[in-house]
């Protein structure tokens, strides 16, 4: 039974290593080494624990401890944990509609997604889950809490929200749904086209173009892409999307990392469909990963103007690798750096995130209604009547896009 265990571990750790070369033998051997402490420990639980134990949930347990003490984003997926991470990148999946990240060591709300069981409850960007049905997630890892938060639709979980502003911690009873991601929406404020994109997936591209293609058709004197509360997604998606606008084959974003296969440049195609269109980007503290690939790209060409607040400043890059039976392993492996070279990762020592051309910062009371009011974003044609309308605060940020790009337009007249 030992030697069959040794056999399942060392094979399971040899193909992470196809991934990872130039290992010299002497740093094998030290592996290993370390590892016959895990079989020393496996071993004596199965013999001498005093109920009969479970061997997979030993091992997988194993393998998620193994990984905490890196960083947040790295984690191990069960086989049903990673079926529903593929499944989320293609914009549909079970549960409650929040992204989450761990930040100051608490689970903390990225973004809930739009028309989701969690955005309809009134969860916001920043919330603290302290305590998943009445157990508290401290030092909770996040494939910990996905497994906790998902379920099957129609099912019930009780999250308790600690928020900035609030006294008391309060509770929220959300019902589970399959969560269907929506990408975009787009409208025309006078001549200004506005794009909100919701997040980076494989059809934020698509989604986009046909934005593009109806604004344009319309004669637009300007572009407002809105990146606000977007948490990231898939960085080639994300890339695409700064190819609709820069061309010349510039340089769109780097990855550095340990490994050759890390260090990775992508760039912009000779030409882009829509470069001359005058471009504002609008971010806020939610904007992160994918976000501020964006909005970096076209802050360092000056391709567009960033308005807003300081994004979120995440900028690592995460590998999926599958492992055997089913699991799954998202490994951190490298760093993104803006054109310019910057790293905007924010750690300890570094504030991070990108720095807006024109800073607007808003109350978290604003932020929160604005995001809590999305819903209101009706594409033309299809608002409702004026008596129907909902009371709404003003967005100050979108409002001095708007100008800008007016403006513009106004000196390009009187110029000719």
């Amino acid at each position: 039974m030992v030697k069959k265990m040794k056999i399942i571990i060392f094979v399971s750790l040899f193909s992470l290593t196809l991934f990872i070369p130039n290992y010299s033998e002497q740093k094998s051997d030290k592996t290993y080494d370390q590892l016959k402490l895990l079989v020393d420990i496996l071993t004596y639980v199965q013999d001498n624990y005093v109920e009969e134990t479970n061997v997979q949930e030993l091992i997988y347990g194993a393998a998620s401890g193994m990984l905490k003490p890196l960083d947040p984003y790295t984690q191990f997926m069960e086989p049903d944990s990673y079926k529903e991470m593929k499944i989320e990148t293609e914009g549909k999946y079970g549960g409650l509609g929040i992204r989450i990240t761990i930040q100051d060591n608490w689970l903390t709300v990225v973004t809930p997604l739009l028309g989701t069981p969690a955005y309809r409850l009134g969860i916001l960007p920043g919330d603290k889950i302290i305590k998943i049905d009445g157990e508290s997630t401290s030092g909770i890892t996040i494939t910990e809490a996905v497994k906790k938060l998902r379920g099957q639709p129609g099912t019930k979980v009780t999250i308790t929200i600690a928020r900035e502003g609030l006294k008391d911690p309060v509770d929220y009873t959300i019902v589970r749904e399959i969560i269907k991601i929506e990408t975009s929406r787009w409208k025309l404020i006078d001549n200004i086209g506005y794009v909100r994109l919701y997040e980076f997936n494989s059809n934020s591209l698509d989604d986009m173009k046909k934005a593009l293609n109806e604004l344009t058709s319309k004669n637009i004197k300007g572009l407002i892409l809105d990146l606000r509360n977007n948490p990231g997604g898939l960085l080639d998606s994300a890339v695409d999307i700064v190819r609709l606008f820069l061309g010349d084959n510039k340089l769109i974003v780097s990855t550095k990392g340990r490994i050759p296969q890390s260090n990775r440049e992508y760039y912009a195609m000779k030409e882009a469909p829509y470069e001359k269109i005058p471009l504002v980007v609008l971010t806020n503290k939610g904007s992160a990963s994918g976000s501020e690939i964006v909005a970096g790209a076209l802050q360092d060409h000056k391709r567009a103007i960033i308005i807003g607040s300081r994004t979120f400043g995440k900028a690592s890059v995460q590998s999926v690798l599958p492992l055997d039976n089913g699991c799954g392993l998202r490994l951190t492996t490298a760093k993104y750096y803006t054109p310019s070279g910057k790293c905007i990762h924010k750690d300890k020592t570094h504030e991070g995130g990108i720095e807006p051309d024109i800073k607007i910062e808003l109350s978290p009371e604003i932020e929160a209604k604005l995001y809590q009011q999305q819903e209101l974003i009706y594409p033309e044609g299809k608002e409702p009547k004026k008596d129907e309308k909902k009371e709404v605060v003003s967005d100050i940020v979108l409002e001095r896009a708007v100008e800008i790009l007016k403006a513009r337009d106004i000196l390009l007249q009187t110029q000719q």
